[in-house]
């Protein structure tokens, strides 16, 4: 079954909008995460940008506490987040590249300029028992390099699968681009998580990529959730997801 990592750090976009500096406020995180466990989702993601411009440190506290499933920590390796990782322990952290001037995580991570670097904290997160997953492009290259750096899953980028979906040519050769990532990847002894712009629209087709473990999704399902609810939107992304063909063993 192809699993749903449900993404909440939108839930405190929209409270920072209002109570920004504050240590209280709504909506609330953790009590987003625990309806969308309810409703099926098989992980919870969380985010914390160093300019904390929406998960605070209390909320991955909060997470830690309360998440029943699992906690995926999206996290940039700087010294001052991985420290806060080994502390928090969740079951599984993703490196990610961060820019201050993104909106969002824009692109994957360069492996194989930032190697060594990222041989070191995947093996102190090892050591603490948490898994790594490292957020890549679909690039041969960048794939090898994650092999060599000793991540147990990399998390393939969707974005420009989303971005030009709704151009027949383009999004077929960005299809390819995640099938053959996938394929490299399972190859090397990688799971492959995928993540970034998918939605209700562009999830089916994205079932022709092999070798899925889980979808990290995020944005769609709040946005919908402001007209159907947090749980329904959580099933109906659920069912789009229900007959994947292409769970490795």
């Amino acid at each position: 079954m192809l699993k749903l990592g449900v993404n909440i750090d939108h839930v405190a976009t929209l409270r920072e909008a209002r109570y920004r500096g504050l240590t209280h406020g709504e909506p609330s995180p953790t009590e987003a995460a625990r309806r969308c466990e309810v409703a099926g989702a098989h992980g919870i993601t969380a985010h914390l940008r160093e300019d904390r411009r929406h998960i605070q440190d209390r909320d991955l506290w909060q997470l830690r506490a309360a998440v029943q499933t699992r906690l995926n920590f999206e996290m940039a390796n700087t010294p001052e987040i991985v420290a806060f990782a080994l502390k928090l322990k969740p079951e599984i952290v993703c490196l990610v590249p961060e820019r201050r001037q993104e909106v969002t995580t824009e692109g994957g991570l360069d492996v194989v300029a930032n190697e060594q670097a990222l041989t070191e904290t995947r093996k102190r997160m090892n050591d603490a028992g948490i898994d790594v997953s490292l957020f890549i492009n679909a690039i041969p290259t960048q794939i090898q390099a994650a092999a060599f750096v000793g991540a147990q899953f990399i998390e393939l980028h969707t974005g420009r699968y989303a971005e030009y979906f709704a151009d027949e040519s383009e999004c077929e050769a960005e299809l390819q681009r995640l099938i053959s990532g996938a394929q490299q990847a399972h190859a090397l002894g990688l799971r492959v998580n995928a993540g970034h712009g998918l939605n209700y629209e562009n999830l089916r087709r994205l079932h022709r990529v092999p070798h899925l473990v889980e979808l990290n999704i995020g944005h769609s399902i709040i946005s919908r959730a402001l007209t159907t609810g947090l749980s329904t939107a959580v099933k109906d992304m659920l069912q789009l997801m229900s007959g994947y063909p292409g769970v490795s063993a």
